[in-house]
């Protein structure tokens, strides 16, 4: 029970209410990390070690997974050029929605093209949402040899086409915010090293 100041009256405590997290942080600190690279860079297996990091801080998270993505939002999407552009938006949208409530959402998203990252950097800096970029350069040969989910096999066998980086393109950024050579640290320091920019930028 509390007491009001102007008298002795009882409010009864309301007992749906959610107990305050004291480490959560406010709103206004949301973001979207959108680590974009080749197939099988390591973009997922990095969002996921970081989103543990993140939440170890006291942030709320979400991973947005692409190919989860394609199963349920953008299932009626093919493999065009046009359809990639507006998977990329569609997610992007639903990354700024998240970002804005407070939300860091981890975007492991190849989005191949340079103008469709553009867009989504542009409608987060319209909003005020803080966006990162961060891309997982893997060289195609690591990425063909491991190979997660048997693409890059696939399209040697003629059995796929159109495997970015192979036979459709795969535009690297010019200038993303976090470079990382996967190949060359493990998922722990890869993860690290994004989260150590996130805390440098007020965003963890």
């Amino acid at each position: 029970m509390t007491t009001t100041t102007d008298g002795p009256r009882a409010v009864p405590d309301d007992p749906h209410a959610v107990p305050h997290d004291p480490r959560e942080k406010p709103l206004s600190t949301g973001a979207t990390v959108w680590l974009t690279g080749l197939p099988s860079a390591g973009k997922t297996t990095i969002a996921h070690e970081l989103a543990g990091l993140l939440r170890a801080d006291g942030r709320r998270v979400e991973v947005l997974d692409g190919d989860e993505i394609r199963a349920v939002l953008t299932a009626d999407l093919g493999f065009s050029r046009a359809d990639r552009h507006t998977n990329v938006q569609r997610i992007g949208f639903l990354a700024e929605l998240l970002a804005r409530n407070g939300v860091t959402a981890l975007v492991p998203v190849i989005a191949p093209y340079s103008d469709s990252r553009e867009a989504v950097r542009k409608r987060h800096e319209a909003g005020g949402t803080a966006y990162v970029e961060v891309h997982v350069a893997t060289p195609v040969e690591v990425c063909s040899a491991r190979d997660v989910k048997g693409l890059y096999a696939k399209q040697a066998a003629g059995e796929i086409s159109g495997l970015t980086g192979v036979d459709d393109p795969y535009e690297e950024p010019v200038a993303p915010d976090l470079r990382i050579e996967s190949h060359n640290r493990t998922v722990a320091e890869s993860a690290a090293a994004v989260h150590q920019l996130l805390v440098e930028r007020g965003l963890a």
